[in-house]
């Protein structure tokens, strides 16, 4: 048997072109493009601009089903599929989400896809990249310096000390930093209060960065944040201490999307990184929107199982954007299924076809959902070496027996020749005419209400329970005006339940919301529901342990 390369190793041994010619592909001419070294760049604020009267390509989604702990390949099919759509003659561009620190030495070890379809260059683009995620931490610190120095000041908009919202931000998992208490050692260095950190992308910068279209409106969202709030619980805005348009000056160069490339030479946007399980997990709309402009075809992912990722993409992202996405892929692996269908992540190399079918109960629900959004749907079977054929052809059955198609995919192992099947299925299923994309629910809903739908239609929940305290908050919200924001919940990506052990395709269940915060400036309250983290913890053997640098200097341990 040949030996198989770990994905640095493929990375590694790529022949890159040069960005500026990546460029040129697209029609980016070098005076557009802000090289950083030789493979990679941002596009400028000027060509953007330029774009935006041109007609739009077809968008497609590609999410997945309730991923196994060790993650299921999601990212590495929408890289395959867009190498897969310009192998058969279409102009295709791959828009996916930078890679934050946390996970990378955490449990993942890297997000840039894997095996033969990967962005490139991996070792950068999992590290520090173009510097967006460092920009992003600075801005959001920043303001949480000016709040606790506003207050040593005088306090002139009396912000209550005891209703500061704004939390500080590091792209870390620290589970030390999570509850904190500042400002300790005397007079000279403030007001002791409590407060703490979450990780970079779960801030609020990240989400205005995702969701600002340039950067006007990227000061103006900056300047809506709510940081606190005064002894009469009126909001104090970012704006009231003139920190948007600092925090927009640290942010000018992170706003430009980064081009880089497949390793079969394609273009690929990665911009922005909030998670999907504590964020609206999304790549950049600027990214998504500039990609539409330039390609036949733009393939983009939403974070985890489609009841996090697809939700949120349909009812954030494509509300806010306008955008109107012309086909969905569910990527479903039979070990992701064996693991729903109640088997341990130790035993899914085995063949157990009773397994499998237990599993199908949560590819149904997924392809239901997706479904409900009026955006029609094809399932992408991410291979792996320990597939049966039985094992294979029991889930194209089930799918077919739902409506719709399940195509086999071995982009990992052989890059675009092993997706071309999908990418034509994808062609004729966007060109079909069967998109008629329309969010979950209405502006108009109340916000628990909101809340309410996503968990009886998305997660199938009997209850969703919240204390008063909740239920007022999200009513004095409605007073203020935010009423018509849409949900982004906070939830364990590994069930549709908030319990990660509850495989499969739970119903009936209790959904409890434990906290909401107003993302007054991104444009939508976050609802944390069960044992969530917005600062999550490292494991007890986290993938930073096999990272090292060769004796060639080299990157290993990145996957």
């Amino acid at each position: 048997m040949a030996e198989v390369k770990s994905d640095i190793e493929i990375a590694r041994a790529a022949s890159k072109k040069p960005i500026l010619e990546v460029g040129a592909g697209l029609g980016i001419g070098p005076e557009h493009l802000l090289p950083y070294g030789h493979d990679k760049a941002k596009i400028s604020a000027e060509f953007i601009a330029a774009q935006r009267g041109k007609p739009d390509g077809k968008l497609i989604l590609v999410t997945a089903i309730n991923p196994t702990p060790a993650g299921e390949g999601k990212t590495t099919t929408t890289v395959g599929l867009g190498d897969g759509l310009n192998r058969i003659g279409k102009k295709a561009i791959v828009c996916i989400r930078e890679a934050s620190l946390g996970p990378c030495f955490g449990v993942k070890g890297g997000a840039a896809g894997g095996g033969y379809a990967q962005v490139v260059p991996m070792e950068d683009i999992n590290l520090h990249f173009t510097g967006d995620f460092h920009a992003i931490t600075s801005a959001h610190n920043l303001l949480a310096a000016l709040i606790d120095n506003h207050i040593y000041w005088g306090n002139e908009q009396n912000i209550d000390v005891r209703r500061i919202a704004w939390r500080r931000v590091m792209d870390m998992n620290d589970r030390a930093l999570r509850e904190i208490v500042c400002s300790l050692g005397g007079v000279a260095n403030g007001y002791p209060r409590e407060t703490g950190f979450d990780i970079t992308v779960a801030s609020e910068v990240m989400a205005i960065l995702c969701l600002s279209s340039d950067l006007a409106d990227l000061e103006e969202r900056l300047g809506n944040i709510i940081v606190g709030y005064r002894r009469d619980k009126s909001p104090v805005f970012a704006r009231d201490l003139k920190a948007h348009r600092p925090m927009a000056v640290l942010l000018k160069d992170a706003m430009q999307p980064n081009l880089v490339q497949t390793l079969e030479n394609n273009p690929a946007f990665v911009h922005g990184g909030p998670f999907a399980n504590i964020a609206h997990g999304c790549n950049s709309v600027i990214a998504t929107t500039t990609a539409l402009k330039l390609a036949d075809y733009v393939v983009t992912e939403a974070g985890f199982g489609a009841d996090l990722g697809a939700e949120k993409f349909f009812d954030i992202k494509c509300r806010k954007a306008g955008l109107k996405p012309d086909a969905a892929v569910i990527v479903a692996t039979v070990r992701a299924l064996k693991m729903n269908g109640g088997v341990k992540k130790d035993d899914l190399g085995r063949e157990n076809l009773d397994a499998v079918q237990k599993g199908f109960a949560n590819l149904a629900r997924h392809i239901e959902n997706v479904k409900t959004f009026g955006v029609p749907v094809i399932v992408a079977i991410n291979h792996f070496i320990s597939d049966t054929d039985a094992e294979i052809a029991a889930v194209q059955s089930f799918a077919a027996s739902h409506g719709v198609e399940a195509v086999l995919c071995r982009h990992w192992a052989e890059g675009s020749a092993g997706i071309e099947t999908l990418a034509h299925k994808v062609v004729e299923l966007a060109e079909s005419g069967q998109a008629q994309f329309s969010p979950l629910y209405p502006d108009g809903m109340s916000l628990f209400s909101k809340i309410e739908t996503i968990a009886h239609s998305i997660y199938r929940a009997g209850e969703v329970t919240a204390d008063k305290a909740v239920r007022d908050q999200l009513r004095v919200w409605e007073e203020q005006g935010y009423g018509h924001l849409p949900i982004c919940m906070a939830k364990t990506q590994y069930s549709f339940s908030t319990d990660p052990n509850l495989r499969g395709a739970p119903e009936g269940h209790v959904v409890t919301i434990r906290e909401v915060r107003l993302s007054a400036g991104a444009g939508f309250v976050v609802v944390i529901t069960g044992e969530i983290m917005t600062m999550p913890g490292l494991p007890k053997v986290p993938s930073s342990e096999k990272i090292f640098l060769n004796e060639q200097g080299y990157i290993e341990g990145l996957f």
